[in-house]
Formats: C-alpha cells, sequence, structure tokens
C-alpha cells in the first residue's frame, strides 16, 4: 500500500520530512525484523526507546519512519534516504496504520469488545457462543485464544490484547471467513497503549472495574480511564449503516457511576438482583451447576449453565446483556449459555479419582480471589460433608501492583481454611519477600504459621503439600496461573501449567519445570 494512502489514516499527523509516497511492503516496531520496503514504528517504551534504532531501521532498509521525536532530536539518522512522519503518539499511530493496511477490517463486520477486571475471557466465551447459537457466523479473540471460522489460533503464553499487527490479521482473517460479529477481549493495557486503536467497536460491555494493575497505571482512577475509553470511542468510531452504538452496563459495580454519563446510541444494564434490563432470579447453585430465570425485557426464561459461582451469573448475565443489545432471541441466549463447558483455567475440575475437590482458577486479584474462594467455600459445605474445607495455593506477582500482596494475603487468611503461599511469577523481584508480604497479612486475619498458614517457594511442592493435607469433601484450589502456560523467574519464561501440576499431585507428584526455590530467591 502506498506510505500517503496509510498515513492518511492517521488522526493527527504534526509534520513530515521527505517527499515519500512509494509503496510499503510491511510495518514493524522492532527494528530487528525491518525488511527492505518497510514502514519502522519508532515506540518510546518504558525501558528502550524506539527512536534509538531508527538509523539502523533504515539501514536495513526501512523507507519511512513514523516517531513522536522532533526530526531536530534525531542523532545520526541519515536524512534524505526515508520519510519521516512525526504523530503525537506512535502506538496509536501504529494500531491505525494496521488497520488501514488490512482494510480496516472491523468496518465490514459488527464488532464487540469485552473489559473489566475479572470475567472477561468467560464472558467473550458466552456472548461467542450465543451469536453462534442465534445463527450468525462468529469469530473471537481472547487472551486464550482466536476463533476464526473453524481454526482456533493460541494467542500466547502470558497474553494481553495482541498487540495491533496480530489484532488486525485476525479480524482481515474473519473478513476472508465471511464472519458478521466479533468479539474482542480488551484489556486495560490493551486500551491504554492502543492496541485497538483503527477497531470500529459497536457494543462496548463491562464485566467490573476493581483493584488492578496499579503498577501500570498508578492509580485507580488512571486504571478506570483506560477502560472508559473503550466506551467513550463508541461515539467516534466509524458508524456502519443500520448498526448502533450501545454500551452494557453493569449496574452492581462501581463502574457504573462514571460509565452511564458516556453517551452512547443506546444502554442495556444488567443486574444480579436490582432494577435493570437484564437481570436473575431464583439463583440455585450445585457443585456442577448454576440455575435462575434469566429476566429479559421480552420476558423471563429459565438458564442452567456448567459455570458455577455467583461471579459466572453475573458473566452471565453481561454475556445476556450484549444479546439484547444485538436483538438475539431469548431462546437463543439460553441455548448458547448452556453449551459454554468450563473456561479453560477458569474453575476448572481436575479429577484423578479422589475424594476431594480440586480445582484451578485464573483469580490472581483480590476481587477475583474472593470471588474463587467464596465459590470454593459454598461448594466445600454441599458436598455432603459440613465439616469440607478450602485449600488455597496462590502468590502475586513480581514487578506488578504490589498493593495487591497485603490485601490478597488478607482474604486468603479470612475465606481460606489452609492457606499456602507460593511463586507466581516472582521475575526479578525476591520471591521470599513477596510471599512474606501476603503471609503477615493472612496471618494478621488469624492464621498461623505451620498450622494453617505455610510459605512454600516451590509452586509444585505448594500444590502437592496441598493434596497431600486434603480429606473427604474438601476443595483444594490454586489460583492465579489458571490457563497460562509459563512462568517468569528472573527474565526467562519457563514452562508451566497449573492443570498438569494438579494432575500431577493428585498422583503424589511434582511438576519440577520450574527453578529451584534458591534460584527463584537468587533471580530476586
Amino acid at each position: 500500500m502506498q506510505l500517503t494512502r496509510l498515513t492518511a489514516s492517521l488522526p493527527v499527523v504534526l509534520s513530515r520530512v521527505g517527499g515519500g509516497g512509494g509503496e510499503i511492503h510491511g510495518i514493524v516496531a522492532d527494528s530487528r525484523q525491518v525488511q527492505p520496503g518497510d514502514l519502522f514504528i519508532a515506540i518510546s517504551g518504558i525501558n528502550v526507546d524506539g527512536h534509538r534504532f531508527i538509523g539502523e531501521a533504515v539501514r536495513e532498509g526501512a523507507v519511512a519512519v513514523v516517531g513522536e521525536r522532533p526530526p531536530q532530536d534525531l542523532a545520526d539518522v541519515p536524512w534524505g534516504t526515508f520519510t519521516y512522519v512525526r504523530v503525537p503518539d506512535a502506538r496509536e499511530a501504529w494500531g491505525w496504520l494496521c488497520a488501514a493496511q488490512q482494510g480496516f477490517p472491523s468496518r465490514h463486520m459488527t464488532l464487540i469488545g469485552i473489559t473489566g477486571t475479572d470475567g472477561k475471557t468467560t464472558t467473550v466465551s458466552l456472548v461467542y457462543a450465543i451469536l453462534r447459537t442465534a445463527g450468525l457466523s462468529a469469530g473471537m479473540i481472547s487472551t486464550v485464544s482466536a476463533r476464526i471460522g473453524a481454526k482456533e489460533i493460541d494467542t500466547g503464553l502470558h497474553t494481553t490484547t495482541p498487540d495491533p499487527p496480530d489484532v488486525q490479521r485476525y479480524l482481515a482473517r474473519m473478513v476472508e471467513a465471511k464472519t458478521t460479529h466479533a468479539v474482542l477481549e480488551v484489556t486495560s493495557h490493551g486500551l491504554a497503549q492502543h492496541r485497538v486503536a483503527g477497531c470500529d467497536f459497536d457494543v462496548a460491555a463491562v464485566t467490573n472495574i476493581t483493584h488492578e494493575h496499579l503498577d501500570f497505571h498508578g492509580t485507580l482512577t488512571a486504571y478506570q480511564q483506560a477502560k472508559a475509553t473503550l466506551f467513550e470511542g463508541l461515539a467516534r468510531s466509524f458508524q456502519k449503516p443500520g448498526t448502533p452504538k450501545v454500551a452494557v452496563l453493569n449496574r452492581d459495580d462501581s463502574s457504573y457511576e462514571y460509565l452511564h454519563p458516556i453517551p452512547a446510541d443506546r444502554q442495556v444494564v444488567y443486574s444480579v438482583a436490582g432494577e435493570a434490563d437484564v437481570s436473575a432470579r431464583d439463583i440455585r447453585y450445585t457443585p456442577n451447576a448454576t440455575c435462575f430465570t434469566l429476566q429479559l425485557p421480552e420476558g423471563a426464561i429459565p438458564v442452567e449453565t456448567s459455570l458455577v459461582g455467583a461471579y459466572n451469573v453475573s458473566n452471565v448475565l453481561a454475556a445476556a446483556a450484549v444479546g439484547v443489545a444485538l436483538g438475539v432471541m431469548p431462546e437463543a441466549i439460553r441455548d448458547g449459555v448452556a453449551t459454554v463447558p468450563a473456561i479453560p483455567g477458569r474453575m476448572e475440575r481436575i479429577e484423578a479419582g479422589q475424594d476431594f475437590l480440586a480445582v484451578v482458577d485464573f483469580a490472581h486479584t483480590p476481587n477475583a480471589l474472593q470471588q474463587a474462594l467464596t465459590t470454593a467455600s459454598y461448594i466445600a459445605h454441599t458436598m455432603g460433608k459440613e465439616d469440607g474445607r478450602v485449600i488455597v495455593v496462590f502468590g502475586c506477582a513480581g514487578l506488578r501492583d504490589r498493593e495487591k500482596r497485603p490485601v490478597m494475603g488478607r482474604i486468603a487468611g479470612e475465606l481460606a481454611d489452609m492457606v499456602i503461599i507460593t511463586a507466581e511469577d516472582p521475575r526479578t523481584e525476591n520471591l521470599e519477600e513477596i510471599m512474606e508480604t501476603s503471609a503477615r497479612a493472612a496471618a494478621a486475619s488469624g492464621k498461623r504459621e505451620g498450622v494453617d498458614l505455610w510459605q512454600v517457594p516451590d509452586r509444585g511442592e505448594a500444590i502437592l503439600r496441598a493434596c497431600q493435607m486434603a480429606r473427604a469433601g474438601d476443595v483444594v484450589i490454586t489460583c492465579g496461573k489458571g490457563h497460562e502456560q509459563s512462568m517468569c523467574f528472573g527474565t526467562t519464561e519457563y514452562p508451566w501449567d497449573d492443570r498438569e501440576a494438579m494432575r500431577r499431585a493428585l498422583h503424589g507428584e511434582t511438576l519440577d519445570t520450574l527453578p529451584t526455590a534458591k534460584d527463584g530467591a537468587e533471580s530476586g
């Protein structure tokens, strides 16, 4: 595509040096990947400034560069051999350019964005199932996988919303597959870093917005604002003929107060028990299912889902509200919800013939941990033994939100009967210090080291110990990793799967793909 056509898609161009309107073969943000004829995006990152590599990119064949710095601030750049386009935000430009390169695929389908702190992946899967059950050609992109036609694509190890080239390539493949509706999981990182710039959303939905990612956003207000940009973008996005812009809001969550005033063509509100367009009543929980009456604008309809826990009622309501926003019939909503199996790593049960329940859950935020342990406690007391206990294994990630570490320790201390604190991506922080912060909070909640509280650095050993402690009717739940397939010690990602670790533990073995506890401590 011609450079002039590509740059015409940019919201703002501050200046341009060099005439160049030549053909662009590719768009890259890593100078090491530049091929002759490419456009290089110079991104000012946290640790590395891409402007330092403009000269290298040009020497490798880049014919155009998009960056944020004024030309006079760039040293050792071979001016006259390429076109330099200055923009206010190179990350945002990257999104728009990738969208333009692919022909703005989101403009050829109805695009639904799901954001929130917890429940995004589950809600995306529910919406996808509802759309498919309604007979619509649907695709989806979540942090677990992308589904395009009959194909499922793994989206990575530690993933958030994919980078712009991947997002736009997935959407373009959906257009080729004649997809009419796409559901996209949109994280706060993805919004703040403009990974979905160039995506024209028609429905924006929120699950909840609670304490998380303050290491990245700085404050809860900044985190909330990042989420709000998905809804603010509705009014600015490309208007597709006959497709209104709809906001789906959770009246039960504090986010409702600041998302509700954001303009949209229509709002659909859901609530577990309050006044709303979509709500639930007569909720009944069992260890294997959740049943309730789904109240829709068209009337009431019974729903049963294999997803357990009160928080999944809210997730189902969010998905049902998206269905209402898109005009899906109540029967398709009901049947679609019923088809969704357990989401990988979300309250996923691991069975090996044991007489207690073993569960792997992704809960890595205070709210998610509270919800997971509340559900586990309910299950423990409905499995036929009144003295059923909850044994939790969890950790907190290094180089991430430090404020949540004592909060999660307190929650575990209050809601679980036995607490084992272990590693969860310590990265370059000291693992023992991370664990001790949560352990102190758990002890302040009444837990006693060596009695009902332990610190076990080796995650495989921690899961094994939990299973060895369990007796009939207990619930062993390991939280924080869920579906993820690696764990970071130092700067290295090691293979890791909580589900496989749980399976090994149920057979009296440990999964030993991680560094030793000593190695982990030395990496801190």
